[in-house]
């Protein structure tokens, strides 16, 4: 506050008055960069360059079913098994027949017998961790078959007849038209096949190893409360091992023996899959 004098009527310059003082906000200071950005704004920033898209392989198509309409038509839906496969028939748009038992050797001749016949045979299974045997000998025998991915054909009664009527009657609606009745999938060929063998074999082989390699690590610290070192069983590591009990390094030789075996496989595969390996044109950073 500021007092300001003022006369009275009496002539006493001594009676103040009190004004408010003004407050103004204090002056921003502007750092160095804002001053420099004033004087010359930044240059705009550059927009990234746009990457180059992934080369994704082709496509592969899904198979299709081919009708003639000039033909009777057979829909097959099978519940497959190893021992038997529970078959459903349905006559074009007639009702599905009673289930039928059949083996694989019947299955495919009667669906050679429809064919000879003149009539259309299209299948239907599930792709159920039983290869493409079945498969490969009902297109030879001249139907068209697919593959689908599982899925849950009914709820709480779950039964093969059950499961084979499901198959046919998707099979029919797919065949009309509702293509979110099933899902076909690309059989792959013999060659695809056992390439994908090495790659899964090995996988299957590795995993051995590291669970025998487990077991002794386990064993060695149950009965000798010892710590096993990584790659226990090599040839620089295992003369080390002499001074343990000679009842656990009898475990340890038999497991050994078996690590070692597994082993040799794993490098033959690995040999095997540098040679098939095809070279591919690397980047010309590499000098290319």
């Amino acid at each position: 506050m500021t007092t300001t004098p003022q006369t009275s009527a009496q002539g006493n310059p001594r009676i103040y008055r009190l004004k408010p003082e003004l407050k103004f906000p204090p002056k921003p200071t502007r750092t160095v960069t804002a001053l420099v950005n004033a004087i010359a704004p930044p240059a705009p920033k550059r927009a990234p360059l746009p990457t180059p898209p992934r080369a994704l392989p082709p496509r592969q198509p899904l198979p299709t079913a081919v009708l003639d309409p000039a033909r009777p038509l057979l829909k097959l839906g099978l519940d497959v098994h190893l021992e038997f496969i529970m078959a459903v028939v349905q006559q074009d748009h007639a009702n599905p027949k009673a289930p039928r038992k059949f083996t694989r050797e019947e299955l495919v001749a009667q669906v050679g017998q429809w064919v000879a016949e003149g009539q259309q045979v299209v299948c239907v299974q599930e792709s159920c961790g039983f290869g493409f045997v079945l498969h490969r000998q009902l297109v030879a025998a001249g139907a068209q078959s697919f593959l689908i991915t599982p899925i849950a054909l009914n709820g709480q009664r779950k039964t093969d007849k059950l499961d084979a009527r499901a198959l046919c009657l998707r099979l029919s609606r797919w065949l009309e038209g509702n293509r979110d009745e099933l899902s076909p999938i690309r059989i792959p060929t013999e060659a695809e096949q056992q390439r994908r063998e090495v790659t899964r074999r090995r996988q299957f082989l590795a995993r051995e190893i590291r669970c025998l390699a487990n077991r002794g690590h386990g064993q060695v610290a149950e009965y000798c409360h010892v710590k096993l070192t990584h790659r226990w069983w090599g040839p620089r590591l295992w003369p080390k091992l002499s001074t343990l009990d000679p009842w656990v390094l009898g475990l340890l030789a038999k497991l050994r023996e078996l690590i070692l075996a597994l082993e040799a496989q794993l490098q033959e595969l690995d040999e095997r899959s540098k040679r098939g390996c095809k070279l591919r044109p690397g980047p010309k950073a590499w000098g290319n």
